[in-house]
This record gives C-alpha cells, structure tokens and sequence, in this order.
C-alpha cells in the first residue's frame, strides 16, 4: 500500500538531516542529499519506503560508529560488537563496517601496530600480554603475530623501559622492598620471572651508582 510524504521538515539539532512524515505520521529521517529526490505530496511503494528506513538506519549506525572512533581508533570486532550492543541488524553493521573499511577508519593491521607502538611507548609491557589485550580487541593469531614480528620487540628491553618508569617510586627502598614491589610491578605486566628478575637487579645496580648504599 503506497503512502503519501505530508511533511519535510529540518531536525532542530542537525539541519542536515530531514524528518519525514507519511500519512501525517512521522516515518524516518534522512539526510539532506538522500532526500533530495523526495516532495510532499509524492507517493511512496512499500518498497521504496523499506529502503529509505534502511538507509536511515544506516546512516545512524555510522553516526554512532564515528563517535565510537572519535575517542580512539577501534578493531573491527569491537566495531561489530558495539553496533550490536546498540540494537543494530547484522546487515546494517556490516554495512557500515563496509563503509568505515573502504574509508580507512577501521584496518585490523594499523590497529594492531598502532596499539603495540602506544604501548611501548608509553605503558610497556610484555609481548605475552600484549597479546593477550590485542586477542581482546579480537584480532586473529596471524595479524597478532605479524604486528609483533613487525615490532621487533624484546621483553627484557621492554621491562628495561617499564620499571625506568616506575623505579623512581622505589629508589630509596632497600632491596627486599626494591626488589619486591618493582618486582611486582613488572609482572603485572605480564613479564616472566626471569625476565624480572633480571632488570630488577639491573635497575637496583643502576640505582646504587646514583644514591647512597641502602641495606642490601
């Protein structure tokens, strides 16, 4: 049953986007160019009207993925897992997903280095557990794993530049306690007892050359 467009009107927040009404009842919005082609007065097939609420559904579900992007870069599994979240169908959130992909503002590679360089940059921690965190953005094994070759990384240079981060906290501890809470520090972040060991007793040696002797 076709259905008549009665009123074409400008969203009060966003100009740029047109409520449509039908039959004197409000049906779906648009945005301005997708409405273009639409007139009061004219008729619309059921057909026509299913795409145009598709569209506008699409269009919100990119809305709201631009904001999910606009506080930090995201992986295409949390992408999918927040439309979802949201009440999206997966045909819409493949559509946008589509559409963010083909606009390069969700690639699972640059993802993944990008992640790994944040980390170790600022937060290091251990390719152990940065593979833990970048398997909870959903990445595969082989994208993991080609980030991290591509990284070149070293877990003993990687706790190296942690516990330089942290050790300032502990240096006028003696060792038991240095060694204990830096120690305890560095395993959170995911680095093995060997490799804790070893910069634990690195840092303390540094440390030793700068302040006084501390009990031992």
């Amino acid at each position: 049953m076709t259905k008549v467009i009665t009123a074409i009107t400008a969203q009060k927040r966003n100009t740029q986007r047109l409520n449509i009404s039908l039959d004197g009842e409000y049906a779906f919005s648009l945005d301005r160019l997708t409405a273009a082609w639409l007139k009061v007065g004219r008729k619309l097939s059921p057909e026509e009207i299913v795409s145009l609420q598709e569209k506008d559904e699409q269009e919100v579900a990119f809305n709201r993925a631009l904001r999910y992007l606009s506080y930090r870069a995201r992986s295409e599994a949390e992408m999918r897992k927040y439309l979802s979240d949201k009440g999206f169908s997966d045909h819409v959130s493949q559509t946008v997903i589509d559409r963010l992909k083909d606009e390069r503002l969700i690639n699972d590679p640059r993802f993944a280095q990008d992640w790994i360089d944040n980390r170790v940059s600022f937060r290091p921690r251990s390719q152990t557990q940065l593979r833990f965190e970048l398997r909870n953005k959903g990445l595969s094994e082989d994208l993991i794993e080609d980030a991290l070759q591509e990284a070149d990384l070293d877990d003993i240079e990687l706790a190296c530049v942690a516990g330089k981060k942290l050790v300032g906290r502990y240096a006028r501890l003696g060792w038991l306690d240095f060694r204990q809470k830096l120690g305890a520090a560095l395993a959170r972040r995911g680095f093995s007892y060997e490799t804790v060991r070893s910069v634990t007793r690195q840092l303390w040696d540094e440390c030793q050359t700068q302040t006084p002797a501390r009990d031992q």
